[in-house]
């Protein structure tokens, strides 16, 4: 009885299958070259290019910040123009002063002793901002 039905279903199936052969053979695919992909294609890629800028300005944004290192401090940086600065370095208990260039760093001064004490740095800053963050509270009320 199921070799009938299957003798009976076999040539059923085939022209489906033929059919979808013939209805995939013809899918209208659209013009690579209208306006439409070209506008497509143009957005894409000023997507990429935008999102190329702006992870360049974050890597350069976030290597701007002064490294810590292992057993290095640095304590403070003062620029002296727009692109060089003189930054003050802690390497245990003995101080550095570099002056720092694109592409160049040179050793302005070597301290034995601390000349300033990484703790009150510190601890100062905070003040002053602390002191900055009341002030403009205590003004506008």
């Amino acid at each position: 009885m199921r070799a009938l039905l299957a003798l009976m279903l076999l040539p059923t199936l085939a022209s489906a299958a033929e059919e979808t052969g013939k209805a995939s053979a013809r899918v209208d695919l659209p013009d690579p070259l209208s306006l439409g992909a070209i506008g497509q294609l143009l957005l894409g890629l000023a997507l990429v290019v935008g999102l190329i800028l702006v992870l360049a300005w974050l890597v350069r944004r976030v290597n701007g910040a002064p490294a810590q290192g292992r057993g290095m401090k640095v304590l403070a940086a003062l620029p002296l123009g727009q692109r060089e600065r003189a930054v003050l370095v802690q390497i245990g208990q003995e101080q550095m002063l570099l002056g720092v260039a694109p592409g160049r760093v040179s050793l302005l001064a070597r301290f034995d002793e601390p000349v300033l004490d990484s703790a009150e740095l510190r601890g100062a800053a905070f003040a002053d901002r602390l002191q900055q963050v009341l002030g403009r509270g205590q003004s506008g009320s």
